[in-house]
């Protein structure tokens, strides 16, 4: 097990449990693999860098990769903005407001990098 501060340990952990919650909440989804696997593969890389080094080269991939991704529903998120009634986002999916769900992809995918970003500090 390689040597690191309890704190970045314990943060690795927290990260772990919540990007593995994020994934198992996404098998409700109508394309629940897709986000499964996105969510799954940071919660691991998270619980995998308590126990060995994981080439940062990776992580940066992984990293950028989400943002790119999340560049493709930044629009929906810009639309969600512009709306007076800011907490639809925590309601239903309503097909005619295709940017609620939109901005729910965005900000997950803007978490997961961020938690991948986490890795990357020293």
């Amino acid at each position: 097990m390689k040597q690191q501060p309890k704190s970045k340990v314990l943060i690795n952990i927290i990260l772990f449990v919540v990007f593995a919650l994020f994934a198992v909440v996404q098998l409700n989804d109508p394309d629940p693999i897709h986000w499964f696997v996105l969510y799954g593969l940071v919660a691991i890389v998270s619980l995998m860098a308590n126990y060995i080094n994981i080439p940062k080269w990776i992580i940066w991939i992984l990293f950028t990769a989400l943002l790119v991704y999340a560049v493709f529903y930044f629009n929906f998120f810009k639309d969600w903005l512009n709306i007076d009634s800011k907490e639809e986002i925590f309601g239903k999916m309503v097909y005619e407001k295709p940017y609620l769900e939109g901005t729910r992809e965005f900000l997950g995918l803007i978490l997961a990098a961020l938690g991948l970003g986490f890795q990357l500090k020293k």
